[in-house]
């Protein structure tokens, strides 16, 4: 892997997972707060991680390549 394509691969993680990560929160903060922090990472990560690998991820490559598609036109 290249440098540009380790840098473009980590832009798109980042765009994906700040704002997953910042919704959940808002959302079941509240809720959660109750429980330690070790449980309230798990059900976070439990909850996003497949959000993200099977939902956000090829929805944002599905983006771009329909973007890099009309540029070449």
């Amino acid at each position: 892997m290249t440098l540009k394509t380790k840098l473009i691969a980590a832009l798109k993680t980042w765009i994906v997972i700040y704002p997953s990560l910042l919704l959940f929160q808002y959302l079941f903060a509240n809720p959660l707060s109750a429980l330690p922090l070790y449980q309230r990472t798990f059900l976070l990560t439990i909850a996003l991680v497949p959000w993200i690998i099977f939902v956000c991820m090829p929805f944002i490559n599905f983006l771009i390549a329909k973007l890099t598609s009309r540029e070449k036109l």
